[in-house]
């Protein structure tokens, strides 16, 4: 135990997961990033300060602890690192140890579908990923677990899109998600 009361696997001295966060610049806004000592559990866009206090008093209430603000812990340093690459151009996969708490049952699965199956550069639809996951007919509960994902952009729903050609929805603004397929190469940059 540190004198914080946490210790170096990410737990409390009452044994709750500790959740540390930070908020990082992208190139589509603000990233509020939060890990437990499981892995990265949340990444939330647009994290203004009203954003960020609501998420945080989520996660608080989730975890049954207060998060702490910790930019320099490892997994936080990591996917910082790591977002920065990508925006950047250099990276395509994420390598980072990922808390899959928030989410269950069907929806987990489909996220971990498209984060295993699904490559940076291409998109599938709706449908063609509820048939990966043994759910053919299911294409409007994958638009619903990609609205549930809490890992964006690390699980990349932005690359789920409609059969026929449209973007579909997205929980950060149909202009983030045109921003991250762009990013991508799957649409064209904008002009301006």
């Amino acid at each position: 135990m540190d004198a914080t009361g946490q210790d170096t696997a990410g737990r409390t001295a009452a044994g709750q997961d500790r959740v540390v966060w930070a908020v990082t610049a992208s190139d589509i806004g603000p990233l509020l990033l939060a890990a437990t000592g499981e892995g990265l559990v949340s990444v939330v866009f647009h994290a203004t300060d009203a954003v960020r206090d609501r998420m945080l008093g989520r996660l608080g209430a989730r975890f049954g602890t207060e998060p702490v603000e910790a930019p320099d812990a490892p997994v936080i340093a990591e996917a910082r690192r790591q977002l920065a690459e990508y925006f950047a151009g250099r990276r395509r996969a994420f390598d980072l140890p990922l808390d899959w708490s928030l989410i269950g049952g069907f929806n987990r699965e489909v996220l971990r579908a498209l984060a295993a199956g699904v490559p940076y550069g291409a998109v599938v639809g709706y449908g063609e990923l509820a048939a990966r996951v043994g759910q053919p007919g299911a294409a409007q509960a994958v638009g619903a677990a990609m609205g549930a994902n809490p890992l964006p952009v690390v699980v990349p729903c932005h690359r789920v899109v409609e059969r026929d050609g449209g973007i579909g929805g997205f929980g950060g603004g149909l202009e983030t998600k045109r921003q991250l397929l762009a990013l991508e190469g799957v649409l064209p940059a904008p002009l301006f």
